[in-house]
């Protein structure tokens, strides 16, 4: 009878055990999938994946406004000139572009497109803040005049207890100023920033010359009042828009207009010029600016379908 006495305290020992050696063991388990769960974490990819063809991605209607000269080309020839020519790159899954060129008796307007799919490698940065990065170099590299300062906003160098202080003086002398007209002009054009690194990728334009006004000189000149480069509002995730006017060869002058937007992981670069044929005409500013900035703007729009 003793030994019956005993019998059922053996059991829920044992149950007890079984039942602790369970838990412990799930216990476990779910400790170790939340230990997995975080080393496997990573950024969120880009929201494209591929690229649009980039000659296709301009209607012919826009192309009619951008290259007057080629209505008045052979059928044959007016085809081929609202074809585009593809830029050459490596990689046509991250970097792809289209260039056109019509001359006319008129004037000679090149336009480029050029889209930049970002990745990023690093499994702790998204393929978004991969491509605000090369987006901001290339806005940086635009050396952009500084947005107008409010007048009832005191100047960095003031002393806000002596008036005007001798900051009001420093700003007009100071080489950065955004109202020197030299400062803006000597600039680089913003066709320096997205392709120069490109593969294959050819910042000069279509037919080998050069959109850089760097270093100045006669033929350089600043865009009309409220014309400047500047940052562009409600285009894309960020933007901006640049303006130079440079002399191409020993004649005529060249103004070339460069929209850069970010759509997510994509860095897009619109670029359109015009040169003249006669020395005496100048390529108006915000005609090439608005011409620019419909066809950001339709790409844009592509992207968001």
């Amino acid at each position: 009878m003793q030994r019956k006495v005993y019998v059922p305290g053996v059991a829920l020992l044992a149950a007890l055990t079984a039942g602790c050696t369970g838990g412990s063991g799930t216990d476990s388990s779910t400790t170790d999938a939340k230990a997995g769960e975080s080393n496997t974490s990573v950024a969120a990819p880009g929201k494209y994946r591929t690229l649009r063809e980039p000659c296709g991605a301009v209607d012919r209607g826009l192309l009619r406004d951008l290259l007057p000269g080629a209505t008045t080309l052979p059928e044959e020839q007016q085809k081929k000139a609202y074809d585009g020519a593809p830029a050459v790159t490596y990689d046509t899954d991250r970097r792809v572009g289209c260039r056109w060129k019509v001359d006319s008796p008129g004037a000679t307007h090149h336009l480029r497109v050029d889209f930049e799919r970002v990745v990023s490698y690093d499994s702790e940065v998204s393929d978004d803040d991969r491509a605000k990065e090369v987006y901001a170099k290339q806005e940086v590299a635009a050396d952009l005049p500084a947005p107008s300062q409010s007048p009832d906003e005191p100047d960095e160098g003031d002393d806000p207890q002596n008036g005007d202080g001798a900051g009001g003086d420093d700003e007009s002398a100071s080489p950065d100023s955004s109202a020197s007209p030299d400062a803006a002009a000597s600039k680089p054009a913003g066709d320096a920033d997205p392709t120069a690194s490109a593969p294959g990728g050819d910042a000069s334009g279509a037919d080998g010359g050069t959109d850089s006004g760097a270093g100045g000189g006669a033929g350089t000149q600043t865009p009309p009042e409220g014309l400047e480069p500047r940052i562009l509002a409600d285009l894309g995730d960020a933007a901006f828009l640049d303006d130079a006017l440079v002399r191409s060869g020993s004649t005529s002058q060249r103004r070339t207009v460069s929209v850069v937007f970010r759509t997510s992981n994509v860095v897009v670069t619109v670029q359109y010029s015009e040169q003249p044929a006669l020395t005496a005409d100048l390529p108006d500013s915000k005609e090439l600016q608005e011409k620019t900035q419909a066809v950001a703007r339709r790409l844009a729009e592509q992207f968001n379908d």
